[in-house]
């Protein structure tokens, strides 16, 4: 299994770098949309959606995404920072910094079908046009976000495995442990201050780095608890079977989905700064 998940882990690592800096940009679209109506597929599953909900939803899904993928390809070759998706990024935030907590004290997700599938729109389009957005930006500062994710995943991991001792959500996930999270933190702290200095940055901007990257690290964490509460209420493992030894996409993503939208949120109004 451990070999399984490392070389599935390699080559997924290998083709998204693959892409992410040679793909060109309607070929990097239609990767993105194709993601996304898999995870999609994935959504209806721990919904525990029927069959027709499923393709009616993938459909829907297809349509919508297609279309928000064009009209962010049209603003964006214009200006890489355009403002226009602001709204999607702002519904993201709402959603994870002010309902997906409630979920997760209160250990439930939503049980309406049909708000379910709302939902899952509102999880995986933001997170869709910020892969694209952000890569339009910069490859590099799309990566460098999502390194956010893979540190704070892998500290949480090898520190809570060996020193873990008091559970943070029991009920949700219960591998996940506060030492991880500070674990967590410390890296994503020490990867911040590397970043600023690294690049070289202007001195302002560490003002907005050190906790933006915190806050999408506690994020990534929601994330995660995010996802397993729905799979622990859908009474499913994995959120499919796509990938080998990971499960299904949103398994591999689930960190992403709070992360990538805020991010690019913050960094179009850091840009907006600036002019």
């Amino acid at each position: 299994m451990l070999k399984t998940r490392f070389f599935t882990a390699l080559i997924l690592l290998t083709a998204f770098l693959a892409a992410l800096f040679y793909l060109p940009d309607i070929f990097w679209a239609i990767l993105l949309l194709g993601l996304t109506v898999t995870a999609a597929r994935e959504w209806c599953r721990l919904g525990c959606l029927s069959v027709n909900q499923t393709v009616l939803y993938m459909v829907f899904t297809t349509l919508l995404g297609g279309e928000l993928l064009f009209l962010v390809g049209v603003v964006v070759a214009k200006n890489p920072a355009d403002p226009s998706m602001l709204g999607f990024y702002i519904a993201s935030a709402i959603f994870w910094l002010l309902l997906v907590p409630i979920q997760l004290v209160a250990v439930r997700s939503v049980r309406n079908q049909w708000l379910f599938m709302i939902m899952g729109w509102l999880v995986l389009l933001p997170t869709c046009l910020a892969l694209y957005q952000l890569r339009a930006i910069d490859p590099l500062l799309l990566l460098g976000f999502m390194s956010v994710v893979w540190i704070s995943d892998s500290a949480a991991y090898l520190i809570g495995r060996r020193y873990g001792k008091h559970k943070l959500a029991p009920q949700i996930s219960p591998g996940k442990t506060w030492e991880g999270v500070a674990a967590a933190l410390v890296g994503v702290l020490i990867y911040a201050l590397i970043w600023f200095y690294v690049t070289n940055s202007e001195q302002a901007l560490i003002g907005w780095l050190i906790p933006l990257l915190l806050v999408l690290a506690v994020l990534g964490i929601m994330g995660d608890l995010f996802e397993s509460l729905l799979k622990r209420q859908a009474g499913v493992k994995d959120s499919g079977n796509i990938l080998p030894g990971h499960g299904g996409i949103l398994d591999r993503i689930d960190a992403l989905l709070p992360v990538l939208p805020i991010a690019t949120l913050a960094t179009l109004l850091f840009y907006s700064t600036k002019l």
